[in-house]
């Protein structure tokens, strides 16, 4: 199966006949024919039943044709945005993102960057922060946008700016008794289900926070396990539980979850940017001088914006006996 054969297939649907078809392509009808058989051998079944008038599509056809209808303009885009690229008339910028920054900074910063370069191709892709190394070092992201809590390692090829301190709260059903209040201890949250995310094996943050609410004399009971964040507050907001997320997501989220100060919790998460050390990518700095503008003022008593956690000369957080400690991050 072939771009051609696709592209064929699609005339003949979209003309009615393949006739008409291979005058719109200025080939031979034979052409058509060749192309149209050789693409029905390879999938194993006729595409058009050919006893009707005019032509019907099969049920494999019906399968077939938005599919390749599909492939054939990301074939376009593709071919359109690299000759672009080798031209030196079009960039290209992908950002990795976990879904809670869609609350707070990512949005605006992309509308920033994509005004100052609108010849530049901003890819968004969601991916969790402990999975953003890897897609930093595969070159499928340019820079991630990640959350972490508490201390973490940081891996030598990669540099992190700390953009901004994201303290924790409660997000409470809008009609429950708790969401009266001004702020709650951990303790408070045992009266709801208690809703956890991201759902990813490789993902800490879950288990840190339930872990974080223990030692604040909190017990838990987790009753839901969701996906991404979204799903959690619907999950709140339908009153099925509570959980804890970064302060940042409250802002111009839903109207049906209250969000509260936890008073007796005092770890808070960091949004970090991470890009390769070394980047030559010019639209990586630029995007980070962005972000740098977009984020909020830091808490009084914290150090302005660190370009790396692990400059030279900087000492790695480190856990028990002095080990890094590993990451813990949604």
């Amino acid at each position: 199966m072939n771009l051609r054969q696709l592209r064929y297939f699609c005339e003949v649907v979209e003309a009615g006949n393949a006739r008409a078809a291979a005058q719109r392509l200025f080939v031979a009808p034979t052409a058509i024919s060749m192309q149209l058989s050789q693409l029905e051998e390879r999938l194993g079944g006729p595409l058009f039943d050919r006893a009707s008038r005019p032509m019907a599509l099969t049920p494999l056809g019906r399968f077939v044709y938005p599919k390749a209808r599909q492939l054939l303009f990301e074939a376009n885009d593709l071919e359109s945005q690299a000759q672009g690229m080798a031209a030196g008339n079009l960039g290209w910028l992908s950002i990795g993102f976990t879904r809670s920054t869609l609350f707070s900074i990512l949005p605006e910063a992309v509308r920033v960057m994509q005004a100052s370069y609108p010849r530049v191709r901003i890819e968004l892709a969601e991916v969790l922060s402990a999975h953003q190394p890897a897609s930093l070092r595969s070159g499928a992201i340019h820079v991630g946008l990640a959350r972490v809590l508490g201390p973490t390692s940081r891996e030598p090829d990669l540099q992190y700016d700390e953009l901004f301190d994201d303290p924790l709260v409660a997000a409470v059903p809008l009609q429950h008794p708790l969401a009266a209040r001004k702020s709650l201890r951990a303790a408070d949250l045992d009266a709801l289900p208690y809703i956890s995310f991201p759902k990813d094996a490789n993902s800490h943050f879950s288990r840190q926070i339930m872990a974080l609410l223990q030692a604040a004399g909190a017990s838990p009971h987790m009753a839901h396990e969701a996906k991404e964040i979204h799903t959690a507050l619907a999950l709140v907001a339908a009153g099925l539980g509570a959980t804890v997320v970064g302060r940042s997501v409250a802002a111009n989220n839903r109207a049906d979850v209250r969000f509260l100060p936890i008073r007796n919790l005092q770890a808070h998460s960091t949004v970090l940017a991470v890009h390769k050390r070394g980047d030559t990518n010019l639209l990586v700095g630029s995007f980070l001088e962005v972000l740098r503008a977009q984020a909020p003022p830091r808490a009084p008593g914290k150090t302005a914006l660190a370009p790396s956690s692990n400059a030279p000369g900087r000492r790695q957080k480190t856990g028990a006996r002095g080990r890094p400690a590993a990451p813990v991050s949604a």
